[in-house]
């Protein structure tokens, strides 16, 4: 959760903007271990051990730290609700303001996902009932499963006097979308430095790319939500091509360099023209966790059934895991 206002962190022109966040820590030693004095025969013999068990059996390896990412899919998750006022504002992940519903959540820096989560939906259900909720900022102090709730969202679900409550929430894939894609180019971009904030696209954004000299640039997303490519991508009319977390792909064209102007494209994310999907997913069930009550018929033995997801499969790039030394 911030104070509603959106960062915008002093860049000099030309230069790249550091990464952000803390670098891991790394544990402290622990205290040092000390050789008992022993004849050169004991000492060989410890060398001639160690050896053996570093060409035996892999030794074993710390369990890998819990990576950010955002809520995707149609898994459900358990955790707790709180409340906060924006007081209108954007929140960290730059919107120009708060939805006009005012039905918005702060997600924990784990969920957040340095801006990975920025502009999906969740539907969070508590005691009263459920709400759907647009991800609009970050909350540093929430731990995972920890969802910051706009006070009317809160309100739709609890008693606001109860404070905080046990929930359920899922990401929304593919919800309603209110309009074509909109691109929002930063204050103090030029032909030289690039960035864009790109809006109404349903689903969490999976990449930016821009096209220039007949070849897509990627841009890198900030934790505030633009797409940047530090070199810039020159005076424009742009070609910006967007892919969301789920596979659809849409192309705009005829963006300005026009910063601080919110510019409505032609083109929706997905579900109508100029958008398409890399990895054919099946259309989401309304109720994924729905289960028939009659016995279905086998299928015949010359067409085995192939099973259909319910929901989109996420596009998630997993790094293979490091071999231990």
């Amino acid at each position: 959760m911030t104070d509603g206002s959106a960062p915008h962190p002093p860049i000099p022109a030309g230069a790249e903007r550091p990464p952000a966040g803390p670098g891991r820590r790394r544990a402290p030693a622990r205290a040092r271990r000390r050789l008992a004095a022993a004849g050169l025969a004991a000492l060989a013999a410890v060398v001639a051990v160690t050896l053996a068990v570093r060409g035996g059996g892999a030794p074993a390896c710390a369990a890998p730290p819990l990576e950010a990412a955002p809520p995707l899919g149609a898994g459900a998750h358990t955790g707790k609700a709180t409340f906060y006022d924006a007081k209108g504002a954007g929140g960290n992940c730059s919107r120009p303001a708060a939805p006009t519903n005012r039905l918005y959540v702060a997600l924990g820096p784990s969920e957040y996902a340095a801006g990975a989560s920025c502009g999906g939906f969740l539907d969070v259900t508590g005691p009263r009932g459920t709400v759907r909720v647009l991800v609009m900022d970050q909350c540093p102090e929430c731990a995972p499963g920890h969802l910051d709730l706009s006070a009317e969202a809160f309100a739709r679900i609890a008693d606001p006097v109860q404070g905080v409550v046990r929930v359920t929430y899922r990401a929304v894939v593919d919800p309603a979308l209110p309009g074509p894609l909109t691109f929002r180019i930063k204050e103090g971009a030029s032909q030289w430095w690039f960035a864009v904030l790109v809006g109404d696209h349903g689903n969490p954004l999976r990449s930016v790319e821009v096209r220039q000299n007949g070849s897509w640039r990627a841009a890198d997303r900030e934790d505030y939500n633009y797409w940047l490519i530090p070199s810039g991508a020159g005076p424009g009319p742009y070609t910006i091509r967007v892919t969301d977390a789920y596979g659809h792909r849409a192309t705009a064209t005829g963006i300005r360099m026009s910063p601080g102007q919110v510019q409505r494209s032609t083109v929706r994310m997905y579900g109508g023209a100029g958008a398409v999907t890399t990895s054919r997913p099946a259309k989401p069930s309304r109720s994924p966790s729905a289960r028939p009550t009659g016995a279905s018929p086998a299928p015949p033995p010359s067409s085995p059934a192939a099973p259909t997801p319910s929901t989109p499969t996420p596009l998630v790039e997993a790094a293979a895991p490091d071999a231990c030394a």
